[in-house]
């Protein structure tokens, strides 16, 4: 199975886990969703660790915290035509690949992502999660294999 190489900006499918799912004790996501790459770096054996950012349909309650997708881009990365909004608030960090990459279609375990974001795209998406974190309103779950 090929894996793509994570990089910052691949949008991949993933069983993301919520902040408030991990604090009820859960270990594993409930919904398979699109997720932004946003950080790739290495730890001590090696191994690249992936941090991602969850991508929604629920409008964000504080719209500092969200950046939408745009409807070309959606098209582009094959996702579904209703609103999304990639969230700055949390975000899942992995050993990659990790158990929790689906396929992003039925029967193609290789498959896992969708494509990039736009750099302009993918640029404001850094920039805000920068002041998210500065103003320590984002989060990360730390996932286990």
């Amino acid at each position: 199975m090929a894996l793509p190489e994570p990089v910052p900006g691949l949008v991949v499918r993933y069983a993301y886990l919520w902040h408030e799912e991990y604090r009820r004790g859960q270990e594993e996501g409930l919904k398979d969703r699109p997720c932004a790459v946003v950080v790739v770096t290495a730890d001590e054996p090696g191994r690249r660790i992936v941090t991602v950012l969850p991508v929604t349909h629920t409008p964000p309650n504080d719209p500092g915290l969200a950046v939408e997708i745009p409807a070309a881009t959606k098209r582009r990365l094959g996702l579904d035509d209703a609103r999304s909004w990639i969230v700055l608030s949390e975000a899942n960090r992995f050993a990659w690949p990790g158990p929790d990459l689906r396929p992003t279609s039925p029967g193609d375990p290789s498959g896992v992502a969708y494509g990039l974001l736009p750099r302009a795209l993918f640029k404001e998406v850094t920039a805000k999660l920068a002041e998210a974190i500065a103003a320590r309103a984002a989060r990360v779950v730390l996932r286990t294999e």
